[in-house]
Order: structure tokens, then sequence, then C-alpha cells
């Protein structure tokens, strides 16, 4: 486990890294470290401006050997976003680490937590607000495979639907509370209560009869939450919830 002091001095080290390198025209912090809420449990979020002459391959190829060399990486990922590629590094001490690499005229804040280190950002923006139209869909839509896999006898398949039906429930219940349940990340600031319903749908024991009660505990938390936001929705929901709450097979 990576300690507090080796989190900062590795960010230290690459924040002159990035000063250090030529093909690099701005960084800035994101995350816990730019919203002044670190913990222990914290990793590093950084962002580069590439300079327009920059291979942005070449570069992060670069980048990869370097953090390598001097913290030991024991695996990577890409996730790539609005044309900007985000590496994360898992180091052999657990901690993570993202440095994402921004084309020139792209690099800006899209979140509050921006902290500026060196150059000139583009414009920022704002987050999207959360889809709540997807978020219903998909809330139905595992609603329905739930019920037709307890019907068939698939309890792995209905426990992974009765999870992904809760995720959906929870983002409504999170967007209607003014929370980001994005990772999860302020899901614990919901009411206690609400949290105790939800508590209520996670089964102990791969059986029917858990996966059932689960099942429609859910259905009836997911119109509820639609009602919130769409009463006419919810009214023409209501008669196929109706069906949907009637007893798998």
């Amino acid at each position: 486990m990576f300690s507090v002091a080796e989190r900062t001095e590795i960010r230290t080290e690459l924040i002159t890294l990035a000063r250090e390198d030529p093909r690099v025209g701005g960084a800035a912090l994101a995350g816990s470290a730019a919203r002044g809420t670190e913990d222990a449990w914290s990793d590093i979020d950084l962002l580069l401006q590439l300079n327009p002459a920059a291979d942005e391959p070449t570069v992060v190829d670069d980048w990869t050997d370097a953090i390598d060399k001097r913290f030991g990486v024991a695996d990577t990922l890409d996730v790539f976003a609005v044309g900007v590629r985000y590496r994360v590094f898992m180091l052999r001490s657990s901690l993570q680490i993202d440095v994402s690499f921004w084309p020139h005229d792209q690099f800006r804040a899209t979140e509050p937590a921006f902290h500026l280190l060196f150059g000139t950002p583009n414009t920022p923006t704002t987050p999207s607000p959360p889809n709540t139209d997807t978020a219903i869909g998909m809330g139905w839509l595992y609603a329905i495979h739930a019920r037709s896999a307890i019907a068939r006898g698939k309890l792995w398949q209905a426990a992974m639907m009765i999870d992904e039906l809760r995720n959906r429930v929870i983002d409504l219940k999170c967007c209607r509370a003014g929370l980001t349940s994005w990772h999860g990340r302020e899901v614990d600031a919901l009411p206690r209560d609400e949290l105790e319903q939800l508590e209520a749908t996670r089964v102990s024991n791969l059986t029917t009869h858990e996966l059932e009660a689960a099942r429609l505990l859910l259905t009836e938390h997911l119109l509820r939450e639609v009602a919130h936001i769409d009463s006419s929705r919810a009214a023409r929901l209501e008669p196929a919830f109706v069906e949907l709450r009637g007893p798998a097979g």
C-alpha cells in the first residue's frame, strides 16, 4: 500500500516532468487534489495540454516508459472521451495515476475540480446534466430481463440484472437529490432512509425467493423515481409495471 508521502512525492515528480517536457504546454490537477478533499486512498489526476506539433502516441509512450522506470507500473488502461486519451496507471504499490493527454485546443476545465499548474486553458465547460431518460429506459429494460432470468432459473443472470436495475434506481435518486452517482461518489450522501431501502434489495443468498423479492422492490422504487421526474411518463408506464410486478414464471 502506498503512503500519502509517497503519493505526494510522485505527484511532484510528475509535475516536474510535465514542466520539463517541451511537448507539454500546460498542466492541471483534477479530482480530490483539486477539490482539497484528499485522503489516504486518493489517486493522482494529472491533465496535460499537448503542444500543437506534439505527436500524441509518442508522448503517451514516453510518459508510460518514464512512469514505469521511476515508479513501477503493474498495468495500464486507456479510456477515450471526446478526443482525449486518459491513460490510467496502476503502480505496483497499488497507487492509481490518471494522466490525460489533451489536444492543445481542447485543454480546459470540464468540472469545478480543476487546479491549473501552468499554461493557458481554453474556455471551461460545465458537465452535462445526468441523462435521466436513459436511466429510466435502462431501468425498465433491466427489470424485464431480471424477471425472465428468474423465470428461466438463471440465477446469476438475474442477480446481474438486479444489480444493474438497482444502479439505475440509484442514478435517479441521486439526480433528484442533486448528487452525483458517477463511480458511486456521492451515493453515501443519500438520506439514511433511502439507503436503508436500497439495502433491502441486496440479496444475501442466490435463491429465487430473495432475487424475486429484490426485483419487486426495485421495480416499485423505479416507478416511484419516474413519477418524481415525469408524472405523465409514470402514468404511461404504470400498466406495464403492474405486469412487471407480477410473479416471475
